[in-house]
């Protein structure tokens, strides 16, 4: 727009300016938008040379853009200018509306300040509204919504300098400029925008894309994992139920996935492993329990759980790491199992039959003084008419640590009187020496193995024989008279002395039964001896002839 004369505007300056105003609101970048708005001031607006001041985010204003002079844009495009110096400028002056004029008479106190700024040469102006190379004229560019005054937000000042006509601007030359920063203002705004659009969007898609090589990692991690792996449901009417197994699962229960979608872990449990797995904390829970295979078998694992947890949600899913540890239980029983057995007949050792036996066993007092006693010191008789210690206060068992403990009783020794009781049996064997001394310790453990076997044979399931040590066993059975008790030991001797075969010949041992009876208020190991003794009662009645064939 070549300042014509005023107000005649030519409609080709108007259509200038209009696709000046296009152009910078359709620039590809916040850089182009700069350089457009500088472009425009010149080509659609008429003065020689503009320049973008855009305020960066310290609050100092840096040259963006440059048009007009190649020389002047390298000079100083990219130098800043100091905030206060550029508050110095838009208060000097003449203010037309927005726009701030500085004529030479007064600028010339700016040549040394920090902004940058070009110089030109030439003539003293030679009429009143002509042009002065050191003249100044700046239109700031508020924030979109504020409207004159300056009292919006500064987003930049657009520096211009000497109109191509030589004179001032007049007021539709003013106009234009003010409209001109007003619309560079709106477009740098929208070019902003769409810079941090697409910088949110770039973004976006690397955490999408890291998000999904996050994804595919676990997926892999999960759907290849050498140990079993299950997603299940936490919360609400369908928890604990299995979503999703991997192979490794799948083929640790056999099962094919499809089918684990059916089931929660409590339909696979062990029903004796239930309470272990409702005991087992959902975050960071461990356990060891057994898990059904198709088969009908149950195998052992290790149960480790994770939250998953949603960010919004909370907690949403239970990752389960399950870890087969079938062969570690396998050593570990088998390691109890010969820590609490004779290794040579398998039966359970000493240390298991008093083991046992204990657990039976309660201590209580069991004489009239002491009973007075506990009398006087609670207040109230100690123990029942049957002898068992009860707390009438509290209504429990009391004294004896057992609550609700059945208490073990005995028959009279003098006659049956049907009383039932845990019978204890103790097995000597007759003429087992003279096997070992003659046949060889082979024949010996050959021997015992098979009173082993014929011994647990003649006795009820829950019974327990166990091996003593040497040629000496013992019986417990639970629930027998003093007849059932006689009657068991004879049964038991005729099948120990039919013939056994050892190392290729038939040999034969006799065995003598002691009966002792377990009641609370002994100990085992009292239980034991009094079996024994009766035993050796029994041995030293029969003739030593008739021993070994009972």
């Amino acid at each position: 727009m070549e300042m014509e004369s005023e107000p005649y505007v030519r409609l080709a300056s108007l259509r200038q300016l209009h696709q000046a105003m296009a152009d910078m609101n359709t620039a590809r970048s916040l850089a182009d938008t700069l350089q457009t708005v500088a472009d425009g001031a010149v080509t659609a607006l008429g003065y020689e040379m503009a320049c973008v001041n855009l305020v960066r985010p310290d609050g100092d204003l840096v040259v963006a853009a440059f048009s007009g002079n190649s020389a002047a844009e390298a000079l100083i495009t990219g130098r800043v200018g100091s905030r206060e110096s550029w508050e110095r400028r838009l208060t000097m002056g003449e203010a037309w509306g927005d726009l701030r004029f500085i004529p030479h008479t007064e600028g010339w106190v700016l040549d040394d300040d920090d902004v940058p700024q070009w110089y030109t040469d030439g003539p003293a102006p030679r009429f009143e509204d002509e042009w002065h190379p050191a003249d100044r004229l700046f239109a700031p560019m508020y924030a979109p919504g504020v409207q004159g005054g300056g009292s919006g937000e500064l987003l930049g000042v657009i520096s211009v300098d000497r109109p191509r006509n030589g004179r001032h601007p007049g007021a539709w030359g003013r106009e234009a400029l003010q409209m001109y920063a007003f619309q560079a203002a709106i477009a740098i705004s929208n070019a902003r925008l769409r810079s941090n659009m697409q910088r949110a969007l770039v973004r976006l898609e690397r955490e999408q894309q890291a998000l999904r090589a996050s994804e595919e990692s676990f997926r892999q991690a999960f759907e290849y994992a050498p140990s079993g792996m299950a997603i299940a449901e936490m919360g609400g009417d369908q928890h604990g139920r299995i979503l999703r197994t991997n192979d490794a699962l799948c083929r640790l229960l056999g099962r094919p996935a499809s089918a684990m979608r059916r089931y929660s872990f409590s339909d696979l449990v062990h029903p004796e492993d239930i309470g272990t797995l409702l005991r087992t904390s959902a975050e960071g829970g461990r356990a060891e329990l057994r898990l059904g295979r198709r088969d009908g078998s149950y195998v052992w694992v290790s149960l480790r759980n994770s939250v998953v947890a949603d960010a919004a949600d909370g907690p949403r899913f239970l990752l389960t790491h399950v870890e087969d540890i079938e062969e570690r239980k396998r050593r570990e029983l088998q390691l109890a199992h010969r820590a609490s057995h004779d290794s040579l007949t398998g039966l359970p050792n000493s240390a298991e039959l008093r083991s046992r036996l204990s657990a039976r066993l309660c201590r209580r007092p069991a004489h009239a003084d002491e009973l007075d006693s506990l009398d006087a010191a609670y207040g109230h008789p100690a123990y029942d008419v049957n002898g068992h210690g009860f707390d009438f206060a509290s209504g429990t068992d009391a004294y004896d640590g057992f609550d609700h403990h059945v208490h073990t009783v005995a028959p009279e020794d003098d006659r049956d009187d049907g009383t039932k009781g845990l019978a204890v049996l103790f097995c000597d064997l007759d003429g087992f020496k003279s096997i070992n001394d003659r046949f060889g310790h082979n024949a010996g453990d050959a021997v015992l193995i098979e009173v082993a076997r014929r011994l647990s044979r003649g006795v009820r399931d829950g019974d327990t024989v166990a091996r003593l040590g040497g040629d000496e066993f013992v019986i417990l059975a639970d629930g027998l008279g003093k007849a059932d008790a006689q009657d068991l030991a004879v049964r038991l001797r005729n099948e120990i002395i039919q013939p056994i075969r050892a190392e290729g010949r038939a040999v034969r041992v006799g065995a003598s039964f002691g009966i002792g009876w377990a009641h609370c208020g002994m100990t085992a190991d009292e239980v034991l001896k009094s079996a024994d003794e009766r035993m050796y009662v029994e041995k030293r009645s029969r003739p030593k002839q008739h021993r070994r064939a009972g």
